[in-house]
């Protein structure tokens, strides 16, 4: 029980600071575990390594932002991938599609729906974790 507590705060804090740079040393210090514990109880109790469940939070964020219209390059450093680069290898591994695919095809959508962009309901971040 008291592992689960200490993952939570651990949990809330990679959720709490997703767009900037975390450390599994953080982590682990928030969960009073070396390191190597720390990643095996992380994956145990979530089902995804600390760093995708990271990635996840960030491709969610990042997914809100481009149906907002905010340009990729920006996306990137917003949600805390080091450049456009890296941010379009993590979003095409966890949604199997670019970003400029993801905003045609919402945009297709929307013209299908009469302007109104219909997203699935939102998934959990261990929900996208899964597929990252």
């Amino acid at each position: 029980m008291k592992q689960s507590i200490s993952l939570n705060a651990a949990r809330a804090f990679i959720e709490a600071h997703f767009d900037e740079p975390v450390t599994l040393a953080q982590l682990a210090a928030l969960s009073a575990l070396s390191v190597s514990r720390f990643a095996t109880v992380f994956r145990q109790q979530y089902g995804s390594s600390p760093y995708r469940y990271l990635c996840g939070l960030r491709i969610q964020r990042a997914q809100t932002l481009l149906l907002e219209g905010v340009p990729g390059s920006v996306v990137a450093t917003e949600v805390g991938f080091f450049d456009q680069s890296h941010f379009g290898r993590h979003f095409k591994r966890c949604c199997g599609m670019t970003p400029s695919m993801f905003i045609a095809r919402a945009g297709a959508n929307a013209a299908k729906h009469g302007g109104v962009v219909q997203t699935t309901a939102p998934r959990s971040a261990s929900a996208i974790t899964s597929s990252c």
